[in-house]
């Protein structure tokens, strides 16, 4: 998958970050902004990670597959859900592991957080550009701009886009707080009010959702109740087409929901949908194998664990979610009565770190292709120990990725 990147990949000196360039801006996002990052230390790793123009091809090329698939007549996910579904979704997260059998989709997130951060850590070093887009960098504000506009426009046509909501469950104690703060500032430049508040902050009315007083136009969600179930206020106002709600639970169950990962890497599936060829080899290539887990199969499965990772089938970020040859058997034997899938083994990449006061050492890696509409905005990697990313890691997290 190319000489290049595994070599310096393996080097903790290869590239650094410019730590100075990066503090100069997350400084002039503000104090309010800069205090929420000095209390999250691991939040942007010290150095970037290393990718081929082929993975990054093959990336492409299964997200594309994924896009092809979902859109036939007869996909539907696990998606019962009424309601309107204009909208698109923000932020799709098309998250892999690379390493030298290729690019492996391990997952979709409809909710995927990190890529204002991951564009202000990009924007903030020189000579640094996207995996294959030199000129992206600095229309990302605009890329997303234009995203969040186009939800609106969707739905309620040239209709002036006025208010937005950013939310989620006591959004001040939410690790990735800041970014919600940089959301906040993008729209406020763009001349659109912007507020983040929690979901007992709404007040429904017969036109609408209000909070504060204010009708919300557009809603940023940033829930992980992806049905709305705890949440009936809002789901009414999404099911009525009365806000703009992104991403919503239709995308959720269209494409995140993890029972969907076995259709999309089960090619008799896929041929009964109609899949083109080049899209089913495309996934047969980067989706690993997932199965269901039934209780029935209950001794296989765990002869056969340590082949295997196992999530929750409406988990998500790393929530409860097993590698095979780690389980005990009071675990496995909770995983047994519950919805979950198994997905064959693809081992992250890893990248060589050097932290003050300890020996350099290796961190597991994975890549987070933000997608909207089927193209890629913005290419992540996530550095991290243990067993799913934490941003607990020193030396780890969000990182630069470069194409070599």
């Amino acid at each position: 998958m190319g000489d290049r990147a595994p070599s310096l990949n393996a080097d903790c000196h290869s590239a650094p970050i410019d730590r100075a360039a990066l503090d100069r801006a997350l400084r002039l996002e503000g104090a309010d902004f800069f205090q929420a990052i000095s209390q999250r230390p691991h939040l942007f790793s010290g150095v970037a990670f290393f990718i081929s123009a082929v993975q990054m091809g093959q990336m492409r090329e299964v997200i594309a597959a994924v896009e092809s698939v979902v859109g036939l007549k007869g996909w539907d996910g696990a998606d019962t859900l009424p309601g309107r579904q204009e909208a698109r979704g923000v932020f799709y997260g098309y998250d892999f592991h690379l390493n030298a059998e290729g690019a492996h989709l391990i997952e979709i997130n409809t909710n995927a957080g990190g890529a204002f951060l991951n564009a202000l850590l990009l924007q903030s070093q020189r000579g640094v550009s996207l995996p294959g887009e030199p000129l992206a960098r600095e229309n990302l504000e605009q890329v997303f701009l234009d995203m969040f506009r186009s939800e609106w426009r969707l739905a309620f046509g040239d209709a002036p886009l006025e208010t937005v909501f950013i939310l989620d469950e006591q959004p001040q104690h939410q690790y990735l707080y800041p970014e919600f703060l940089l959301a906040q500032r993008m729209f406020m430049r763009a001349g659109i009010q912007a507020l983040i508040a929690d979901p007992a902050e709404l007040e429904a009315r017969g036109d609408g959702l209000y909070c504060g007083g204010r009708k919300v136009d557009l809603i940023y969600n940033r829930l992980t109740d992806f049905s709305l179930q705890q949440y009936p206020a809002l789901l009414a106002a999404y099911q009525s087409g009365r806000v703009v709600l992104t991403p919503h639970p239709r995308a959720y169950a269209r494409y995140a929901d993890k029972r969907n990962l076995v259709r999309l890497s089960d090619p008799a599936a896929l041929r009964a949908l109609g899949a083109r060829e080049g899209a089913i080899a495309a996934l047969q290539a980067g989706l690993p194998e997932t199965r269901a887990v039934h209780a029935e199969q209950h001794e296989m499965w765990w002869s056969e664990r340590k082949h295997w990772f196992f999530k929750p089938a409406t988990g998500y970020g790393g929530k409860a979610a097993y590698r095979g040859a780690n389980l005990t058997r009071r675990v496995f034997e909770e995983i047994m009565e519950h919805d979950y899938v198994a997905q064959r083994l693809a081992v992250p990449g890893e990248r060589m770190v050097c932290v003050e006061g300890a020996e350099p050492g290796p961190l597991k890696s994975d890549v987070r292709c933000f997608v909207y509409e089927g193209e890629v905005q913005l290419v992540a990697a996530r550095l991290y120990q243990g067993q799913t990313t934490n941003f607990r890691t020193p030396g780890g997290g969000f990182a630069l990725v470069r194409q070599v």
